[in-house]
This record gives C-alpha cells, structure tokens and sequence, in this order.
C-alpha cells in the first residue's frame, strides 16, 4: 500500500457504496455502482458494495460503516426519497448527497414544482389526477399535447407522451402501475438540457438529441446514437440556465451534487423539469460528462463527492 493510498483509507474510513436496491430503478443503480466501487477502489479507498437498505441496516448495527456513497436511485427501495437520509442521520452516519427534506421534495416532482411556482422559477403548467377526478376533463383544461408521468419515478419510468384524448387512458393505466400521484404536465416542445450540480457550481449543461423522437429509457441507457452536446447552449445563455438550475437546486433544499432537468422551447425560455439527487453515473451518463468539460476525470469526481461527507461531518 502506497502512502497516497494509506492517506485517503484514513480520510475516509470505511465507506459503503450503497447500490441496486429495489426500486423500478435497480439496474441502472447497479451500473451506476461497479462504477463508482471500481473507481474509488483503484484511488486507493476502503470501499465496498452494499445492495439496498435492508442490508445496509445490519452493517449500521455491526458498526462496519463509517460513511455511505449513494448511488441508489428511485424511490421505495432506492434511495433517493428522504428515507435512506434519514435512517443514516439517526446513526450519525454521512452520506454523499442531499439530507432527508431535500431528497424527498426533489423526488417528488408535484412538491417540487409547487415550490419553484411559489418562487417564480419557471416549469411547465401542469395539474395532479386523483382518485375520483374527471381524467378528460383535467387534460382538456390544461391542452394538449401533454405528458402523463408518475410523480415520485425517475430514469424515464412509467411516462408517456399523449397527443390526442383517445390516447390518454392507456397512458394513465402506464403511470399508475406505479405507487404515489399521477402527473398531467404540459408538453414543452423545444431542446432537452440537463444541469449538473456540483457543491455550489453549476456545471456546463448538456443538450441531449436522441436518434429517435424522444429522449427514453432506450436513449438513455442502451442506445449509443444518442448525442450529448456541452455546453448546449451559447456562453451567455449557458450561464442564466446555470444560475436557474441552482435557484431550482437549492429552492428545495438540495445539496451536495446532483442533476436538473430543463425543457427549452423554440423562444428560448427554459421550464424546469426535475431535480436527481442521485444521478446515474453509468457510461451514458450526464453528471461525469459535463465534468469532464471542466478537467474533472470520473475518478477525480468520485472523490471529490466523497470529500463533501467530510464537510457533513464538520458542520455543526
């Protein structure tokens, strides 16, 4: 063992990197985590694979783990919903990312959007259909085209794109295999960008163009014709997306690092989408890519992620 590598085992301790769980979400956290674990591995960390919540819970009562890379994604069985944080506050644990009031507003797009409205940060209009509700009459009052999407789901899950009312009774049978509210949002047609955010800078953003008509789940993870263009907008147009980005970021109480997603129509206004506290750190990826924009490797950002849980611990 080099002293470099005795140095950061010491720094850090023993450190979990929290991956798979049992969310709609796994696989993609499951990539996300071999490669994050390989990565912190080779910079000489004592880290190791822990796959989901229950597991976790018997390495915090072994007293095995001094601090927790999460790399879950999704909700109910991932980590990305407040419950993981706030298990790992009650036992003094850190852990990368935001703490439990941030994580749960940012995994649930109504509450969140609801905060950016209260402040005046733009989001595509949108409307909540709940049991009992005329579902034609609440898609009609907000137009079509329009997306129909489960609240609290990420990585593309359960969503669809509805352009005509004979379509919007399957698209609702989609979202609701999926547990917590159901989303109408209107359909902003123009560029998909995606922000990441690392401690309080805003990073390059992305303008995602997929081979297909939309950016999905195949685009995003299987596909290799989609292109990933950064910065996606002009200087002085990427700097007010940044500066949106983090007002959305820290509207709802997030930190550390994470993702926002933005559509920008014809006209150039940017609308906020959502907001990932664990984005996915896979080869097709979004947070590594505009990263590296700025001269910050993969492995360089795995540490310097896992640095923030140092400063966690030192906050009174």
């Amino acid at each position: 063992m080099t002293a470099h590598s005795q140095d950061v085992r010491q720094l850090f301790g023993r450190v979990a990197v929290l991956l798979g769980g049992s969310s709609s979400e796994r696989e993609v956290s499951l990539d996300s985590g071999r490669n994050v674990l390989e990565s912190l591995v080779a910079a000489g960390v004592d880290a190791r694979p822990i796959d989901g919540v229950p597991a976790l819970i018997k390495e915090l009562q072994a007293g095995t783990v001094d601090r927790v890379f999460n790399i879950l994604h999704g909700s109910r069985g991932g980590g990305e919903d407040g419950v993981l944080q706030g298990l790992l506050e009650a036992y003094g644990i850190p852990c990368t990312g935001s703490d439990v009031l941030g994580s749960a507003l940012a995994m649930d797009k109504v509450r969140s959007k609801q905060v950016w409205q209260s402040l005046g940060l733009s989001t595509a209009e949108f409307c909540v259909l709940r049991p009992g509700e005329d579902l034609q009459e609440k898609a009609e009052a907000l137009g079509y085209p329009l997306i129909v999407k489960p609240a609290c789901e990420g990585s593309s899950v359960g969503i669809s794109r509805v352009f005509k009312p004979e379509d919007l009774a399957a698209a609702v049978a989609l979202a609701k295999r999926y547990p917590g509210e159901l989303l109408l949002e209107r359909l902003i047609v123009g560029d998909e960008l995606t922000v990441g955010i690392l401690g309080e800078q805003a990073l390059p953003s992305i303008r995602i163009v997929p081979a297909g008509e939309y950016y999905d789940y195949h685009a995003k993870y299987v596909a290799e014709d989609t292109q990933y263009i950064c910065p996606g907008l002009r200087q002085q147009d990427d700097a007010e997306l940044g500066e949106l980005a983090l007002a959305a970021f820290r509207a709802v109480g997030c930190r550390g690092w994470g993702r926002v997603d933005v559509m920008r129509d014809r006209s150039g206004r940017n609308y906020l989408l959502e907001v990932n506290t664990a984005p996915g750190m896979t080869s097709h990826s979004l947070v590594p890519k505009a990263a590296s924009q700025l001269g910050i490797d993969f492995s360089e950002l795995c540490l310097r992620i896992l640095r923030q849980t140092l400063a966690a611990v030192a906050a009174p």
